[in-house]
């Protein structure tokens, strides 16, 4: 009886703690949550909803048991594979890029935030230190002075806390008429202790807030430097939905804004990304302001392949050499590790092992540290290899040969990276053929020995069918993965030399598509294009998924 009550408490106990656990967990992430929306993300709050709320299904029903186990795996699945992907394929139908990073709300709030200076002028000033660590301005403008109560002003980490302390720091204050006595000097006159420069810059987020009211229905003045306050009225307010424009053409826009200095309607344009304004008649006119938002342009991104010369052209080339280059690197890497693994496995040939070690070594380092020896090693003007070619071939180069220029021409550039993949990539195959061949029964070559056949009719006869069939979903893979090589030509050539006929998009000689991608997303001239890259990595994923269901499609042949 004991022993059950015991066993009741301590499950008892255990359901409280278990459910503890559950409440923090989604404590917590629903503040991550709430904190990543107020920055206006909305995808990734949404997607730890949706893992978070599914976990706490899983494991605290027990009906659910067996899925815990799988959970951690699918959950990791969607949020880093599938989340992403899927993000990306988004990305791509919009016009994402360096000058269109906002959303139209953000967009919106930045015009909000602008100024216009007004009859009024500008008034110098100076924060001054007052008794009880209060602070009190002190402007002059001309022979007028004028100076405010003192004030407790909060720091840039106070205002940022919360909405409720921007709301208690934005306010209007009012200006009080300063006489300067008659025996002190206007132009020298010191109003008190004036506040250090560090002190300006740490409440500079409450001063830039603050409204102040110049005496007999003057101007109202706001802070727009770090030592001048000047006359300014907001640039741009938000209008109502259902403005009705002079012709009678209603503009139905939630953010539409008035700028109260020219009295133009300003609205967003959804196909360029861009706030424009409008004219009389309701239509988009002048040049769009920037900051640019986030659209969607539909088919756009992917249309820029077949319609624009200066994609379409580089990504043609980049795609053929991007083929050319995976499919040799597999034929050359296959041919040299087959041939090294009949030699190393040849049973006359003495220190084998030592040989196996040695070869296998390049397979052992680093690759990025051996793409780095290589890059100094093929230098053009003090690399090794070029220093043996002019030992080697000196006549050519006393004929006015400069010797090979591997980073500036294409042509040697691209031997040069088959060279450098070629001898990081042989180890991996010459592994693989090393273990295929212990599994080729010694009773054919015995038999094939007996008719007279060579080396050469037993590698073609028996070794080679023998090895190739089940090699062909790891080849296939090697493909795959130098399909998508990054290291290589980021770390070697950067993807140049660069093709100086197209101008509208970076892109290389040497690039495959995967870099050629990175380099319109991260190293664009006019502005990073990540939608264009997400629609070119979009394209990478089919594929290189078409490549993936291909091997399993001969994998199950084989089977």
């Amino acid at each position: 009886m004991d022993q059950s009550r015991k066993k009741s408490g301590d499950g008892h106990m255990w359901g409280i703690v278990k459910w503890l656990i559950v409440a923090v967990v989604v404590i917590v992430n629903l503040y991550a949550d709430i904190k990543m929306y107020a920055n206006g993300d909305i995808a990734y709050p949404l997607l730890d909803i949706i893992l978070v709320g599914a976990g706490v299904v899983i494991f605290t029903n027990k009906r659910l048991y067996a899925h815990r186990y799988a959970f951690p795996s699918v959950a990791g699945m969607t949020a880093f594979i599938i989340f992403p992907l899927v993000y990306t394929v988004w990305i791509a139908f919009t016009n994402y890029s360096g000058d269109h990073v906002m959303t139209v709300e953000s967009a919106m709030n930045y015009h909000l935030q602008k100024n216009y200076k007004v009859e009024g002028g500008d008034y110098d000033f100076k924060l001054l230190k007052e008794a009880g660590g209060k602070y009190s301005l002190f402007l002059s403008q001309g022979d007028k002075f004028y100076k405010t109560a003192a004030l407790d002003l909060m720091t840039n980490k106070q205002y940022s806390a919360s909405a409720e302390a921007k709301k208690k720091a934005t306010k209007e204050i009012a200006l009080q008429e300063f006489t300067i006595p008659s025996d002190q000097d206007a132009q020298n006159f010191n109003p008190g202790t004036v506040a250090t420069p560090k002190e300006l810059m740490e409440h500079r987020m409450f001063l830039r807030s603050l409204t102040l009211v110049v005496p007999s229905a003057g101007p109202k003045l706001s802070m727009s430097t770090m030592q001048r306050f000047s006359a300014e009225k907001p640039k741009f307010t938000l209008e109502k939905y259902g403005h009705n424009m002079k012709n009678g053409t209603v503009v139905k826009d939630k953010y539409l804004l008035l700028d109260n200095e020219t009295g133009k309607l300003f609205k967003p344009n959804m196909e360029t990304g861009f706030y424009q304004y409008l004219d009389d008649n309701g239509q988009f006119t002048g040049d769009p302001v920037a900051p640019g938002f986030k659209v969607y342009i539909g088919w756009d991104n992917f249309s820029k392949f077949l319609s624009n010369p200066s994609v379409r052209f580089p990504f043609l080339k980049i795609f053929i050499w991007t083929v050319v280059f995976a499919a040799f690197t597999v034929a050359s890497t296959l041919a040299i590790g087959m041939v090294l693994a009949c030699l190393v496995q040849w049973p006359f040939l003495r220190f084998r092992s030592i040989y196996r070690m040695l070869l296998v070594l390049p397979y052992a380092v680093p690759s990025f540290i051996s793409i780095l020896v290589f890059k100094g090693l093929f230098n053009q003007n003090f690399g090794e290899i070029n220093v043996v070619m002019k030992g080697l071939f000196g006549w050519m180069f006393e004929a006015g040969w400069p010797g090979p220029d591997w980073f500036t021409n294409p042509t040697y550039a691209k031997v040069m990276i088959l060279l450098v993949n070629a001898w990081l990539g042989y180890p991996y195959m010459m592994i693989l053929c090393m273990g295929l061949l212990k599994s080729i029964p010694d009773d054919l070559y015995e038999a094939s020995a007996m008719d007279g056949a060579g080396p050469w009719t037993n590698f073609k006869n028996i070794t080679f069918p023998l090895l190739i069939k089940p090699l062909t979903p790891l080849l296939i893979a090697s493909f795959a993965f130098n399909f998508n090589n990054f290291v290589l030509i980021q770390l070697l050539t950067n993807g140049g030399p660069d093709m100086i006929d197209t101008t509208e998009v970076p892109a290389g000689h040497t690039d495959l598509l995967v870099s050629f991608t990175y380099r319109i997303a991260f190293e664009g001239g006019k502005g990073n294009d990540y939608g264009l890259a997400a629609a070119i990595a979009t394209l990478i994923f089919l594929l290189v998924g078409a490549i993936a269901l291909l091997q399993l499609k001969l994998t199950k042949q084989k089977n």
